[in-house]
């Protein structure tokens, strides 16, 4: 950025100010682009005499990437948003997001082979300020706050493997693309870009349904009233009520958020049991309802060309917001009126 003669205020790791952050953000995306292996052979030399002797030969050093850290700052206008905002946003992902959630904001399914944990802490009592983890295995996403006026979500990879990536291999005599885990080679760097991105930017997308109570109880009044959909009236939304609670959390499970859900996902969430083919049917046609009512008030999408469904981003603020009032808010309630 001196170079570019681009003006910067930098504290410790983090920019507090950017006169052009578009030109930075796309000199930060070369990083990942540059030849790693000839910079670090470079720098080899200088500094080991025995590379380039005849009697080594070729031989030299394979560099890896032990750890690598993503970072995502969000800029707030003052100190005062950021510390209003922020306590909401430590509950919001330790109490609403589950170990399915955790892993599709990595690009993971949760499958019956899965052998590892996946943990999430919160460290309020860290100074300056507090801190949420999310560990899957050795690998994690962090959300912090830095100087009281950045937010921080931070992917870390310390286990690559975890991770599928298209790559050239030869297969049947043929190079093609195929999926197969990422490795530590310093090949992989935009590799390991493009994966820590793509979980912060979820990561992020998940938390933006967070806002102020006011907004939230003006959508929850809206839904609560009949509409219109496809020339037909459908009723008003209750969301609090229990069943369509339990309807509202297999929506918002982890893989669904990542991939969109079918009616058949949303059944074997609720009734994993299995059914004789005439009480599938009944209740296939029952979700069918209940998904048409969730379409009608714009709470999921349909996937054009597909049998699939998608969660739009009011329906993230309404039905995460509903679940947040029962199981958070309605028990702090009692408690102050015990």
């Amino acid at each position: 950025m001196n170079q570019a003669r681009l003006g910067f205020v930098q504290e410790d790791n983090a920019f507090t100010q950017l006169d052009d952050p578009a030109a930075a953000q796309r000199l930060a995306d070369r990083f990942p682009q540059l030849s790693w292996v000839r910079i670090l052979d470079r720098w080899a030399k200088q500094f080991n005499p025995l590379l380039g002797q005849s009697w080594l030969g070729q031989r030299g050093y394979y560099w890896v990437i032990d750890q690598a850290e993503y970072s995502t700052d969000v800029w707030f206008r003052s100190r005062d948003d950021l510390a209003a905002l922020y306590p909401r946003l430590l509950d919001h992902a330790t109490l609403q997001f589950s170990a399915q959630d955790i892993l599709a904001f990595l690009g993971r399914r949760l499958h019956p082979r899965f052998d590892g944990e996946v943990l999430s802490d919160c460290k309020k009592d860290r100074l300056p300020g507090a801190r949420v983890k999310h560990r899957v295995k050795n690998n994690w996403l962090k959300m912090y706050d830095k100087f009281g006026r950045i937010l921080r979500l931070e992917t870390v990879i310390n286990q690559p493997r975890e991770f599928n990536v298209r790559r050239l291999r030869l297969r049947r005599g043929r190079r093609q693309m195929v999926w197969c885990p990422m490795n530590k080679g310093v090949a992989n760097f935009y590799h390991y870009h493009a994966v820590a991105r793509a979980a912060n930017q979820r990561y992020l997308d998940a938390l933006a349904v967070v806002d102020r109570p006011c907004a939230t109880r003006r959508q929850l009044d809206r839904a609560c009233e009949p509409v219109r959909f496809h020339q037909r009236r459908r009723r008003g939304l209750n969301l609090l009520r229990d069943d369509e609670q339990r309807l509202v959390l297999a929506v918002l499970q982890g893989p669904h958020r990542l991939h969109g859900f079918r009616n058949a996902d949303i059944a074997r969430y609720l009734d994993p049991t299995p059914r004789d083919p005439a009480a599938q049917r009944r209740r296939t046609v029952r979700l069918s309802r209940q998904l048409q009512l969730l379409r009608a008030h714009g709470l999921i999408a349909k996937v054009p060309h597909r049998y699939r469904y998608r969660v739009t981003p009011r329906g993230d603020a309404l039905m995460t917001a509903a679940i947040y009032l029962r199981y958070k808010s309605f028990p702090l309630e009692l408690a102050n009126a015990a």
